[in-house]
């Protein structure tokens, strides 16, 4: 059973920075690319950032590239969303997902990174105070 379990949500200040944690389990992880997702009250689900299995390639949303970054440690099962200069805009809750059928390209993790993944955790609460 996959299991993906989410850490280090919390309230900030405009400006500040949080670091989300993805831990999984259940999965050979190195076959797995990651994806991080948020949810705004009221709002669609967006991608903001994935990482393919290898960590070659990654995908931003525009709304965060320059102040955001993803990366992964295949020995820890963990993927890491530092997030730098924060704005309220950023508030939601943010998911960890998995998907192993994806290859390792550009274009692919931009289209799951657009449309979801198979695999959910329940989420951390990111809040920014402005």
């Amino acid at each position: 059973e996959v299991q993906l379990v989410e850490s280090g949500g919390g309230l900030v200040q405009a400006g500040g920075s949080l670091r989300l944690d993805c831990v999984a389990s259940g999965i050979r992880f190195d076959d797995y690319a990651i994806g991080w997702f948020r949810q705004a009250p009221g709002k669609e689900r967006e991608g903001v950032s994935c990482i393919t299995s290898s960590g070659a390639n990654t995908h931003y949303v525009d709304s965060v590239k320059g102040r955001f970054t993803i990366s992964r440690d295949n020995a820890k099962n963990t993927v890491y969303l530092q997030m730098n200069d924060l704005k309220p805009e950023d508030t939601a809750v943010y998911y960890c997902a998995a998907d192993n059928t994806l290859i390792d390209t550009p274009t692919a993790i931009g289209i799951a990174c657009r449309y979801g993944m198979d695999h959910w955790g329940e989420g951390t609460q990111v809040t920014v105070s402005s």
